[in-house]
């Protein structure tokens, strides 16, 4: 049936009713189709071929644990009948078990074994052995020390993240009921995270009105949550399943609304939500086994989460606990971004790849956090990445705490590789900027020299550190971001600020490069002119501390204020960054506050060049001599 008016629903879903029983218009309709060939171009449906692929990958994995426990059962003493018996299963979860997967995306797995298989020493040590030695696995990575322990490899091809639950069972049957409550009695908490996976995908699956359409318009969000910068669990973003919860309850609240008109809600709903109110797709059960549910009556712990969002299964947990401040500002301006473009769209003034439009960080702060990782070899950096990255949340939330929320951090789920370097290499970033609003007294600045120092103590608490990962942060400039980042190579131009920089100790240097506006007639920076600033390879273990100097910026024109926002780094110097600076940037659907824009008349340009050429270089001038700072932050290395 087609048209606005309400269309009967079997039954309620959700703990509130729905907030529309509207049906699809032809507008809707044609919509939606729009949005399904937008998404089949993007790529984002596997082939047959990969399916079958992953199928056959699937059944191998199963082959090699149940063969894992047998000989384990057999090591230990028991019967024949009991090794014949033996038995581990294999379930998926995440985006395989949500029918929402991609091409080239991992596969969630769990194994599920019998109760005298332990994860540690079994799991860690014994399979982790037995895989090395198969010829298909390849990138092997366990990561024990994780919230939920995991195993990541390749099988194939395939990457691969298994898990491993340790049931209170001799025996475990190939026809296991997973969501039954009873796979829970006697396990540990990591145990209980472990097997919730499987189970909340099940539940999230019993719980919206229409898998298909919700399908459909996960698999979307999905896709622009990751083009938007704000998809990663680890980072304090969303992950997979965070983003299938959130997607579910507005599939409950417009149970007869087709995927274009759910995109569409989602923005407006979500825009308007009041965290921390929490999004819950059905009512938390009762304790039944003891386990902790989520409850901020009971629990202190969960009075602080920010955004929280709870899985449908028992025990109830919030499964967005990473989310900070920080990230949940961004967040936010995303959803009002993503709000913006889908009523452009509604009224038919928009399509739908500019709601896809990737956003632009590095063209969204004046200054940055880098934080640059090393390793001896390509093994050793996927080990070392792994654990750096699940640190870098921490890196943010210890900024907030120390500045009490006055500098913000944004950081960026992706990381970068410079091909110029000779060792095994890779970069974060993170935006800073003031709190938008705040009030700053004059000269205040923000010492995060401790905070680094803490940072740094919690990465070489890592216990499977060799020689060679180092890892070093240094406080970048927007003009100074490595060229490596941008997609083709080389920077949009962009009007400059006077400035100079000094060269970075460890990191190569900037060189001052000469842009002028159009019609000029002086070149632009280019790839041959901009040298990369990421850091030089590592001659010895001894080197110099990192070092990294921030010119003082000014004030637009007619204002020599010094109103510093300082960002201090560790060791010795400061990094100073001023109100300006630090200031509300403008994201890439705006233009920057502080500079000429690119839809600047050309008359307008002419004149501003004319008129303001003498006062920019007297206050070059006066920066070079009197406003240069240096931070210096120590290379973290193994002590």
């Amino acid at each position: 049936m087609v048209g606005s008016e309400a269309l009967p629903s079997p039954r309620q879903h959700g703990v509130t009713k729905p907030l529309s029983l509207a049906g699809p218009s032809e507008a809707d309709l044609l919509r939606t189709k729009k949005l399904n060939k937008f998404l089949v171009d993007s790529g984002l449906y596997e082939s047959q071929e990969e399916a079958a692929k992953r199928e056959k990958v699937l059944g191998q994995i199963k082959q090699i644990v149940v063969e894992w426990v047998k000989e384990l059962t057999r090591l230990r003493g028991y019967s024949d009948q009991m090794v014949e018996d033996a038995n581990a299963v294999v379930f998926t979860f995440g985006s395989y078990r949500l029918g929402v997967h991609g091409p080239g995306a991992d596969i969630d797995t769990l194994c599920v074994g019998p109760s005298y298989v332990n994860r540690d020493e079994d799991f860690f040590f014994g399979l982790h052995e037995m895989l090395t030695k198969k010829e298909e696995v390849t990138e092997l990575q366990p990561v024990p020390s994780a919230h939920v322990p995991v195993m990541k490899f390749k099988f194939e091809g395939i990457s691969i993240d298994l898990l491993y639950a340790s049931i209170s069972r001799s025996v475990v049957p190939d026809d296991l009921d997973i969501s039954d409550v009873s796979v829970l009695y006697n396990v540990d908490e990591p145990t209980v995270r472990s097997l919730n996976g499987c189970r909340v995908a099940d539940q999230i699956l019993k719980h919206v009105p229409n898998v298909e359409h919700f399908r459909t318009t996960l698999r979307c969000l999905k896709f622009w949550a990751k083009r938007r910068g704000v998809y990663s669990n680890v980072t304090g973003f969303l992950g997979g399943v965070n983003w299938a919860i959130l997607v579910a309850r507005v599939c409950q609240f417009y149970p007869n609304a087709v995927p274009s008109m759910l995109v569409s809600r989602f923005f407006r709903v979500y825009t308007q939500w009041r965290w921390p109110n929490p999004v819950m797709l059905c009512a938390i059960q009762e304790d039944e086994l003891g386990c902790t549910v989520w409850d901020p009556r009971k629990n202190p712990k969960d009075k602080t989460h920010h955004m929280p969002i709870i899985t449908p299964a028992y025990p109830c947990m919030n499964s967005s606990y990473n989310v900070s401040i920080s990230t949940l500002r961004v967040m936010t301006e995303q959803f009002q971004f993503g709000n913006r473009i889908c009523e452009e769209i509604e009224l038919n003034k928009a399509q739908w790849p500019v709601l896809f439009e990737p956003y632009m960080f590095f063209e969204s702060y004046k200054n940055y956090l880098q934080v640059d990782i090393v390793a001896a070899d390509p093994d050793d950096l996927r080990a070392w990445k792994g654990w750096v990255e699940s640190r870098l949340r921490q890196l943010t939330l210890m900024i907030e705490r120390d500045t009490q929320g006055k500098l913000q951090c944004h950081p960026y789920p992706h990381d970068y590789i410079d091909p110029s370097k000779q060792c095994s290499h890779n970069a974060f970033f993170m935006g800073l900027q003031r709190k938008q609003g705040e009030l700053v007294q004059e000269n205040q600045q923000f010492d995060i020299r401790g905070t680094v120092d803490e940072f740094r103590h919690s990465v070489n608490m890592y216990m499977f550190w060799k020689p060679g990962m180092e890892i070093y942060v240094s406080h970048v400039r927007r003009k100074q971001i490595p060229l490596y980042v941008f997609p083709d190579g080389y920077k949009r131009p962009r009007l400059p600020r006077a400035a100079s920089h000094q060269p970075v100790c460890g990191l190569g240097s900037a060189e001052k490069t000469s842009v002028k506006r159009k019609g000029e007639g002086v070149e632009r920076d280019s790839p041959q002119k901009r040298e990369s600033i990421s850091p030089s390879p590592i001659s010895s273990p001894f080197m110099s501390p990192l070092s990294h100097s921030l010119v003082n910026g000014l004030e637009p024109v007619g204002s020599f204020k010094n109103e510093e926002v300082g960002v201090i780094g560790c060791s010795s110097g400061s990094s100073i960054v001023t109100n300006e600076d630090a200031g509300l940037e403008k994201t890439s659907f705006g233009s920057n506050c502080q500079e000429l824009s690119e839809e600047d008349s050309q008359s307008a340009v002419d004149k501003l060049s004319r008129s303001n050429a003498k006062l920019r270089m007297l206050l070059s001038e006066l920066e070079q001599s009197d406003y240069e700072v240096r931070l210096g932050i120590n290379s973290m290395r193994k002590d």
